[in-house]
Parts: C-alpha cells; structure tokens; sequence
C-alpha cells in the first residue's frame, strides 16, 4: 500500500523549526501526522509529494506579528523525478554559483524556512540561464555547503564525504538515510568541509534531497566527474534508497508510515 517515508522524521523538523522561529504552532506532532496521512487518502495519492507548511497570520503586520495566530495547512503533488527521470541515471550538470550560501548568524540555518529559498531560486535561476540544471551554493568561507535545494556527496577512493553541517547546509532528512544506508551498505562516511576543487577530481558525486532524492552529478564547473555519468557507488545507493521508499527492503521498513 500507499506510505509516507520519514513522516515523524520531517513533522519533527517542521516542528523544530517553527521553535527556532519563536511559532508557538497549536497543534501537537501527532495530529500534524495524521492531517498528512489524511490527505494522501482522501486525494487518493499513490506516487507524491509532501508539503506542510506553518504560518503566521495577518491580524498584525510588521516585524512584531509573534501574537498573530500560527496556521498550518498541508498540500501535495504527482511528483516525479524533480531534476528529470533522465538524470536519474545520466547525471547532471552543476554550476557554482555566484551567490553565496547564507551565513549560519544570517539566517537560521536549522530551520526549513521558506525565506532561506530566496537565495536558492536566485543561485538556481543564474545557472539555468547558461544551460545548467542546477547550482552549487558555497559557504561564506568558501567551501562547498550545498546544492540550490540539495544536500551534496562525493565518492573518492570508496569513501562518502560530505559538507559538515557548521557551513549553514540543510539538516537534510534524505541526507541522513543515505549516510544511514552507506553505511550500512559498509562505506565509510565523512562529514567535513570541502573545496570546490576536490569535487573536480572526485570520482562521483551525487545531491540529496527529499525532492531529488538521490541525484548523480555527471560535471562540475564544466570538468566531468569519474566516468561522466552515475558511477558504481552511487547506482548501489540509489537503488538501496529507491527500495526503502518503496517499501522493499524489510531492514527499513520502520521508515515507513502506510496510509490507511
């Protein structure tokens, strides 16, 4: 039957990120669950995408709105593979963009909030203008933070490295499972920063996210990456990804929250 992957995973951090953003939200975890499993039923939802959101109303407008009430409303979508089924096993084309990834004391970086995007849309428009199929978001130091709306791996020598989380990138849920399941899989896995030039010369690389899901990366910057299309490492997490969230693989199942 129909599922919702991670449910408790991301009500949690829709949760903890209305907290970080002082919203005292009037509805308790379970009961922003359930709304979601309701919805998938009653749209009759097989294959889909997830959106709850959180906010504030408009009794007061201004800055000063923390008394306005806090509202919540979930949507979802038909979704299919958000940067194309082909690059599902193609890969795709990254650029680095000129904007930078927000500072951790700028923005609230733990937070999932829709503002954060703005500079994701702009960094994403930039690259797509010269052909791109999405940007590369760098840390105010420099290094490598994220993808316009995805957490990014790189695979060199049989090791996952990925950006730490101090650089201001997304707590990303997908990232979590994959590092989950590279592990399990018996691949080490290492949260550091990175520069831009060991993606260059890695042998693959690939982007996370709960709409990308587990997207290869065939060139950066214009340099080709391993061979220039999904590498062997990567094709075994997908597909290791692909049967968790398809309920196929019993050692994940606890991921799974069935409709009913």
């Amino acid at each position: 039957g129909t599922a919702i992957f991670r449910l408790q995973d991301h009500t949690k951090r829709l949760l903890n990120s209305a907290k970080i953003y002082q919203m005292n939200v009037p509805f308790d975890q379970a009961t922003l669950e359930q709304a979601q499993i309701d919805v998938v039923r009653e749209n009759k939802l097989v294959s889909a995408y997830l959106r709850p959101l959180i906010w504030i109303g408009s009794e007061k407008l201004g800055i000063a709105a923390t008394d306005n009430t806090i509202h919540a409303a979930v949507a979802a979508w038909s979704w299919g593979a958000y940067l194309g089924e082909e690059a599902m096993a193609r890969g795709i084309r990254v650029k680095t963009s000129s904007f930078t990834h927000h500072h951790p004391n700028v923005t609230m970086c733990k937070a999932k909030a829709c503002g954060n995007y703005t500079v994701s849309i702009l960094a994403h428009q930039e690259v797509a203008r010269s052909g791109y199929d999405e940007a590369m978001l760098l840390d105010p130091q420099g290094f490598v933070c994220q993808g316009a709306g995805e957490n990014v791996f790189l695979i060199k020598d049989g090791v996952l490295h990925t950006p730490d989380l101090a650089g201001g990138a997304l707590e990303g849920i997908t990232r979590q499972t994959v590092i989950t399941i590279a592990k399990d899989l018996g691949y080490e896995v290492v949260e550091r920063r990175i520069t831009r030039d060991e993606f260059y010369i890695a042998d693959e690389a690939f982007f996370t996210g709960t709409a990308a899901e587990v997207t290869p990366i065939r060139e950066y910057d214009d340099r080709e990456i391993g061979c220039g299309s999904r590498g062997p490492i990567t094709t075994v997490i997908q597909k290791t990804f692909f049967d968790a969230v398809q309920g196929r693989n019993d050692k994940y199942a606890h991921w799974l929250t069935y409709v009913k």
